[in-house]
């Protein structure tokens, strides 16, 4: 079948498309370890679509993988806007940025800008391979959208004096940045941060450790309530990512200018993760399952939301807290949960047992990946003494 088709002819929608697939078939390959770099295309086009970039304006994700982010700016950018000739350029050459570690996964990434008509093959790469969270970058951008890698720690691989194969935490200690931590998803929260323009705008996948980590996350997050509009916070069920052990937010926000006052106000949230199940086969994560959220969100005009959570209706997903709400709490912790758990009570309409099973999967696996880092810390402190 493959032999018969005239690939040369083919155009570049159809080519790319058809590579898309064969990234996404390849992440659901547990053993070849791709799926950590392969965000949930669904999530991904619902996070652009409530961003909606604008022509002539610049995009970055620091952590690009295989630049998932990248395709769906430029579908939104191309369905809905008619683009002039300046315009088609400038999304072509100009429009898209990006650092990517993982060599491989970099090269996939420009393979598949390239089969999208995006960049030259023979011009400056539009992804850098240089680790984004060493250095400030030289200039800002008008819209981050990043899932950056999970895992807490930053860190690189060197030999002991015994020869023997050790893994080093790595602070970066940045000017520019609020906190020092060895905590990867802070300085990538950070980094991201310095990458704005004045009136950027980010929306980027975290865990649940950015929303309520003492020390310096609780620091990093007062600081970005006090300089930002932090002002949508859409909680991610488990079952859509291809890591396991996952519970995911994503965290929308506004850059401004300095100001004496905190800039945020109020934030929405929107909890797609109680009594929500997904699986990555039988019930995968699709665009139409988020579309109650786009509607809540309301692009249109963010300052003109309606809550559907009330004292009559309490399980209503659609929320908001003040300001002064959040600073209040417990390390100002935005980690707030309020739909009950159908599950404690209506032991009647359980999901299927493999759906469960997987959750309870997801979570020892969460748990574990804490415990991990706990006895990391233990041990650090041990040699330290």
């Amino acid at each position: 079948m493959i032999g018969k088709e005239d690939w040369s002819m083919m155009g570049a929608d159809v080519k790319g498309t058809i590579y898309e697939g064969l990234l996404e078939k390849n992440a659901e390959d547990t053993k070849s370890g791709a799926g950590q770099y392969f965000t949930p295309r669904a999530l991904i086009r619902t996070m652009v679509a409530c961003v909606q970039p604008k022509p002539m304006k610049t995009v970055i994700d620091p952590a690009c993988g295989s630049g998932g982010f990248f395709l769906a700016a430029y579908d939104w950018l191309t369905e809905n806007n008619k683009l002039d000739k300046d315009e088609k350029m400038f999304l072509k050459n100009n429009t898209f940025h990006g650092n990517e570690i993982v060599a491989s996964t970099r090269r996939m990434c420009l393979m598949n800008l390239y089969l999208h008509g995006i960049g030259e093959i023979d011009a400056e790469p539009l992804v850098k391979s240089n680790d984004a969270l060493i250095a400030a970058e030289s200039q800002t951008y008008d819209y981050i959208l990043a899932n950056p890698p999970f895992g807490k720690k930053s860190g690189m691989t060197v030999t002991n004096e015994d020869g023997d194969i050790e893994k080093e935490d790595i602070s970066y200690n940045r000017q520019d940045f609020w906190e020092t931590t060895s905590n990867k998803q802070l300085n990538f929260l950070q980094h991201i941060k310095s990458l704005m323009k004045i009136d950027g705008e980010a929306a980027v996948v975290l865990p649940d450790n950015v929303l309520f980590e003492g020390g310096a996350g609780e620091e990093i997050r007062k600081q970005l309530l006090k300089t930002t509009e932090l002002h949508t916070i859409l909680r991610l069920p488990t079952g859509i990512f291809y890591a396991n052990g996952v519970k995911a937010n994503v965290l929308f926000f506004n850059n401004r200018p300095a100001n004496k006052d905190a800039w945020t106000k109020e934030v929405w949230f929107y909890d797609y993760r109680t009594n929500v199940h997904h699986t990555l086969k039988k019930k995968p994560l699709a665009e139409s399952d988020l579309s109650d959220f786009v509607e809540c969100y309301n692009s249109s005009n963010i300052n003109k939301r309606k809550e559907t959570w009330s004292e009559e209706n309490p399980n209503g997903r659609w929320r908001k807290y003040s300001y002064d709400q959040i600073i209040a709490r417990d390390k100002t912790s935005l980690d707030i949960f309020w739909v009950k758990d159908q599950s404690l009570t209506d032991l009647d309409n359980l999901p299927d047992p493999d759906v469960l099973a997987l959750e309870i999967i997801d979570n020892i696996e969460a748990g574990l990946a804490s415990f991990r880092e706990i006895v990391s810390e233990l041990e650090k402190s041990e040699e330290i003494k």
